[in-house]
């Protein structure tokens, strides 16, 4: 019984880490061969850090809380793109069933992501008692980041699985028995864990950042359902947490915001936990840079095949908060809204009269070194390399080094605009006909294309952010305002808006402070990161309507728990029970 447990619910694991433990296969960077660490060690921890990517993968769990959430709509473009089972039409609309595939993958990546610690924690473990010091640094690490999944866990579907080894059953935890496991979890490694392995890896930061997020959210966690009561003592612990964090002095806010998500954000001092694409792993992907940009797009000039999906769009509802928030346009009142990198000639700018069919010579020259495509939120017409009836981007007569740069024509899809138009995002995007067209809604272009990659898409070496320092200092805000402290709250929120100094216009200090003004900068610093959701349930706004999402059921802020696991734990009644409402 217990084997059938196990291979059921945890998806046939075993057999997944047969394949996978071999280092060659998994390799993350420098710090997991050689010298440092031995075989043995590397190849317990590689593949459950490996995971991560596919957990946090776009159709997996970062598509799970993103399109679940305000800040994106997917619709089936055009009729033709993205429908996948209706899986993100559901999501959206928060009528996710327990056959949901976005569901059962999300599910099935993160408990193979589990199984992978425990089995570096079987590995580790004997080897750690027997006085083997690396292997003890090591076993802390895996205890950490088995705390941090089992968070993601009881965070989407309200319970985690808690087992030692993988002969046993897993014991189902929900409520407050979960909570106090992740926490036993975190604090029977945070003051001995290391210190300084970098964002990617499980640090003394990283626990305490993930131990003040529990602890942030456990009045959720307690009574999914209901109206979270945040507890005096949690909010302390909250305080406390990150207050340790900033007191370290090992971390600092980074003065260009989007260099958080550039190919050399390994080294930025605002990391705390990420995931490290540096080397040749298996899984590391840029779907958090192209799944929401236009596939009439290359990202790089130098590769043909650097073009984005038509995918999720922001919605006209999370847009408006942004310029419900100024005056202006937000692009002039907040440099974490958008980024202009493409240096269009004025002479340019004015396409009135022009079309794909009168335009050849309407383009400016760059080289691929120069060329970089705008970021943050995207909007109206777009620029960036053509290609010829070859497939090969045009080069420019003076210089063959050089790319030309053309408005981006409309060339995906099935719309009335495809081949003899540009490109060209509104802001309305929904599930009518008109509003499904491909080049519909706003688009978000956080992370950059990265241009270590040998394509652009797949082998990124830009470090996937899962904490940074700026949520250190806004869920301590969070707990100081939840606790009557505003001026406190709303120096910890000045912190973070106005250390974006690189480049104007720097965002303004603030000169109040409440839930709403917090619960909208959270979204203005975090958006597209995989924290609305949760951010949402915890401030009562996940009830909301928004854009095609008119539900306002509380059952629904649990995920239904995939039937396939309900189904294979059928043999023993009552272990393994559906959430609410489904």
């Amino acid at each position: 019984m217990k084997n059938i447990l196990r291979n059921s619910i945890l998806v046939g694991i075993v057999g997944v880490l047969s394949a996978c433990t071999d280092l060659q296969e998994v390799v993350l960077d420098e710090s997991f061969t050689g010298s440092g660490l031995s075989e043995t060690i590397s190849g317990a921890i590689a593949p459950a850090y490996g995971q991560v990517s596919s957990t946090w993968r776009h159709t997996n769990y970062y598509g799970l809380q993103l399109i679940a959430s305000d800040e994106a709509i997917l619709p089936h473009r055009g009729g033709t793109d993205w429908f996948d089972g209706g899986k993100f039409l559901a999501a959206h609309t928060h009528s996710i069933t327990p056959t949901n595939d976005l569901v059962t993958s999300s599910w099935n990546e993160l408990t193979r992501n589990i199984s992978r610690t425990l089995t570096a924690i079987e590995t580790l473990r004997p080897l750690a008692e027997n006085g083997n010091d690396e292997a003890e640094a090591a076993l802390y690490e895996m205890i950490a980041l088995r705390g941090y999944l089992n968070m993601l866990m009881l965070d989407s579907w309200g319970v985690v699985f808690r087992k030692e080894t993988s002969l046993e059953t897993s014991e189902v935890l929900r409520g407050q028995d979960a909570i106090d496991y992740i926490g036993g979890e975190f604090l029977s490694v945070v003051d001995v864990i290391n210190t300084d392995r970098g964002s990617g890896r499980m640090t003394q930061s990283a626990v305490r950042g993930f131990l003040a997020r529990l602890h942030l959210n456990a009045a959720v966690y307690r009574d999914p359902y209901g109206t979270p009561d945040f507890t005096e003592e949690d909010m302390d612990r909250v305080i406390e947490y990150t207050s340790q964090v900033i007191d370290s002095g090992l971390y600092e806010l980074s003065p260009e915001y989007f260099a958080l998500f550039n190919d050399e954000n390994h080294s930025n001092r605002e990391l705390i936990f990420a995931l490290d694409q540096r080397g040749v792993l298996e899984q590391e992907h840029s779907r958090w840079t192209y799944w929401s940009l236009t596939g009439s797009m290359w990202g790089r000039p130098e590769f043909p095949s650097s073009d984005g999906t038509d995918g999720p769009a922001i919605t006209p509802d999370f847009y408006r908060t942004w310029t419900e928030a100024y005056d202006v346009d937000p692009a002039a009142a907040d440099n974490r809204f958008y980024m202009q990198n493409q240096d269009i000639p004025e002479e340019l700018r004015d396409l009135t009269g022009l079309s794909p069919a009168n335009d050849a010579d309407h383009y400016y020259c760059t080289t691929a070194e120069e060329y970089e495509f705008n970021r943050g939120i995207i909007r109206g017409v777009i620029w960036g390399p053509r290609k010829d009836e070859n497939g090969a981007f045009l080069r420019c007569d003076d210089d063959p080094n050089e790319y030309r740069i053309y408005p981006v024509i409309q060339i995906r899809g099935n719309g009335p605009d495809r081949d003899v138009a540009y490109v060209d995002h509104e802001l309305q995007v929904d599930f009518t006909n008109e509003g499904r067209l491909h080049s519909k809604g706003y688009r978000v272009s956080k992370y950059q294309f990265s241009r270590t990659s040998p394509n652009a898409n797949d082998f990124s070496s830009i470090d996937i952010v899962l904490m940074r320092y700026a949520e250190i200092y806004l869920m301590r805000a969070e707990a100081k305002l939840r606790l009557g402290d505003s001026a406190g709250a709303l120096e910890d929120m000045n912190t973070v808006r106005t250390s974006r100094t690189a480049r104007e216009p720097v965002p303004a200090a603030l000169e109040s402070i409440d839930l709403d003004v917090l619960y909208r900068e959270l979204g203005f610093e975090f958006y597209w990161e995989g924290l609305r959701r949760t951010n949402q349930i915890r401030f009562g706004h996940y009830e909301d309507s928004w854009t095609e999402k008119t539900d306002s059921d509380p059952q629904n802020r649990l995920f239904p728990i995939p039937q396939s696991a309900i189904d294979g734990a059928s043999n023993t009644p009552g272990y393994l029970r559906q959430n609410e409402g489904y």
